[in-house]
């Protein structure tokens, strides 16, 4: 009998943590499976000691192997070396249990959220895969994945290269709400349409929230279900995430997962060899519980999400012509001279300030704080930009989150320069997803969803504005990078800063395509040594020969006034060509700004 058939007829016990355990024994902080070759015999004693705590199914120290993870390993001999050894560990150690190949998400998440596009991803899994298969493994579970378009992705990696069992689990956040809304449930469906044998749920929560999961879970039909909770909240202890609960209080507690419906039962983080024996101790010989499977096809909703109250920008476009103003942040607290100049802005006819963030990776104050005090203080409408550069998918889902509480509605997402070329070179740059993926983070919330399908309890009204550069020399890519922005469900489109007609004409053409409105980028210049500056040193700038030749005419002191006066001459042509312009005056001087708007008020 199979251990699936097994498992459908006796609940069995998979192990705990290998990471946790390796660390306890002497492992240093790297990543658990480089033990697989560099400390053999450790990874073996974890494996014997679960396997003598009375589990039927043990784990390969796979799980993190990739080069996102491991970025000093590029070649994949190294990477299969690792899944190789640790598949030949686990059944040397344990010949008489069912030794299951760890696959985890590769470490960046996927493209349109992120970076990696989901042909790279599967040519890591691919490695692993092969590897764990040469190794000899009876099956693999696929643990830990948020996303469920890269679990998908690594099913098909499995089942192009064989046949045996897959185990897909997701990692579900401690969100009691969504819980109780039923999506597990629908995770579940998605699952089980992929083709797998079992299904799960691990990591992240413990077992009196894996209770909840795990009953949603077992709704969707009699495919056989893991559950592999942590042992509850973790802390930090040094550089340590420890766990305070004991092994009798786990053994109960993720004993009850087989009321659930559960029929496999172990552990995630922080669980070890005594909890798996205090599990196996309370579950004993016991059978599955009989499922109740629900008919329903979709995840229900209880109610229809409330709208918000959406921008006034969004109101104005198409409406009028838009004039906004890019204003310097302030690099310390002294937020006097930005609400000056916006109050001034306002009165003389603007429609919108633009707040930047980090821009050449320097440090200034918070443009969410910024845009906050402006709306508060000088009344008008801010467009905030968010860098993908210094926050994780987690903060930058929170901080927008934030903004929108605060009424900030409007969204420039940017990439981001590095933070080597700014104030802290040693800084660490996150880049957990580019701008495409923030526009779909953006476009997520204003459905009513975070990424992980979690409520927000109210659909979000961002304005949702995005960069273009006709004057890009690669134009067909630029082109292309704009249509999966406004894929991804973008509203607006600024250009960077243009000087010449045919620049214009062909930003206009192509927002006309993509039907969305465009803001021109309008940057008044200070000098000629400016002016060949954006031209030679700032990428994606084109300042023409005959501007750079006019401002090289003037002199310093008639530089800034000729400057304005170009500036003026290529507003003039805007209005009715297209939907606004973009002011970005040298260092947020308003007073330029102001006498650049003289053109187009």
């Amino acid at each position: 009998m199979s251990w699936l058939a097994r498992a459908r007829e006796k609940v069995l016990i998979a192990d705990g943590a290998i990471g946790t355990r390796l660390r306890q024994i002497g492992w240093d902080d790297r990543l658990p499976p480089l033990a697989n070759l560099e400390a053999p015999d450790l990874v073996r004693q974890v494996h014997e000691e679960y396997r003598n705590a009375g589990c039927d199914i043990i784990e390969t120290n796979t799980y993190g192997i990739s080069r996102y993870r491991l970025p000093a390993i590029v070649d994949d001999r190294e990477l299969g070396a690792l899944a190789l050894a640790g598949a030949q560990l686990a059944k040397a150690a344990c010949p008489d249990r069912v030794v299951l190949g760890a696959v985890g998400p590769c470490g960046k998440p996927l493209v349109p959220m992120g970076l990696v596009e989901r042909e790279e991803a599967q040519r890591e899994f691919r490695v692993l895969v092969e590897s764990l298969l040469e190794g000899g493994v009876d099956g693999f579970v696929l643990e830990s994945f948020a996303d469920l378009s890269e679990l998908e992705a690594a099913v098909e990696v499995v089942r192009e290269l064989c046949d045996k069992p897959i185990v897909a689990s997701k990692a579900f956040i401690e969100d009691g709400q969504t819980l109780a809304e039923g999506y597990p449930l629908e995770v579940a469906r998605k699952l089980i349409a992929l083709g797998v044998d079992a299904i799960g749920a691990n990591c992240v929560v413990g077992p009196q929230r894996m209770f909840e999961i795990v009953r949603w879970m077992s709704q969707a039909g009699e495919t056989p279900i893991f559950a592999m909770p942590t042992p509850g909240l973790p802390q930090t202890v040094g550089k340590q995430v420890v766990y305070d609960t004991t092994p009798e209080y786990f053994g109960q507690a993720a004993a009850r997962l087989v009321e659930a419906g559960a029929n496999v039962v172990g552990g995630c983080c922080g669980i070890g060899p005594e909890h798996i024996r205090a599990l196996r101790e309370a579950i004993g010989e016991r059978a599955p519980k009989p499922r109740t499977v629900v008919s329903v096809s979709e995840r229900v909703e209880k109610e229809a999400l409330p709208e918000s109250e959406p921008s006034e920008l969004s109101r104005k476009l198409g409406q009028k012509f838009v004039i906004t103003v890019e204003l310097d942040l302030p690099r310390g607290l002294d937020t006097s001279r930005v609400l000056e100049g916006a109050r001034a802005l306002k009165a003389k006819g603007a429609d919108m300030i633009d707040i930047s963030d980090g821009a050449r990776a320097r440090l200034r104050m918070a443009p969410l704080a910024v845009c906050y005090l402006i709306q508060r203080e000088a009344g008008i409408e801010t467009m905030m930009h968010v860098a993908c550069r210094d926050r994780n998918l987690l903060a930058l889902q929170a901080d927008l989150l934030g903004a929108h509480a605060l009424g900030i509605r409007n969204v420039l997402p940017i990439t981001g320069d590095p933070a080597s070329i700014g104030d802290f070179p040693a800084a660490t740059s996150v880049f957990d997803i580019d701008s495409v993926g923030l526009v779909r983070v953006l476009h997520r919330f204003n459905q009513g969803f975070d990424l992980a399908g979690n409520t927000v309890r109210r659909k979000c009204a961002f304005t949702i504005a995005v960069a273009f550069n006709p004057a890009a020399q690669a134009f067909e890519r630029e082109v292309d990078r704009l249509k999966a922005k406004i894929d991804a469900g973008a509203h607006l489109i600024y250009t960077q800063p243009l000087f010449e007609d045919k620049h214009v004409e062909r930003a206009v053409a192509v927002a006309r395509e993509v039907q969305r409105p465009i803001l021109i980028g309008c940057l008044p210049l200070r000098n000629a040594r400016h002016a060949e500056f954006m031209h030679n040193e700032v990428p994606g700038i084109e300042i023409p020969e005959w501007v750079r030749k006019r401002m090289h005419e003037v002199g310093e002191e008639e530089g800034p006034e000729v400057g304005i006066e170009i500036a003026q001459e290529f507003c003039r042509k805007l209005p009715g060509v297209a939907d606004g312009v973009y002011l970005m005056p040298p260092f947020g001087r308003h007073e330029v700004a102001e006498r650049v708007m003289e053109a187009v008020l």
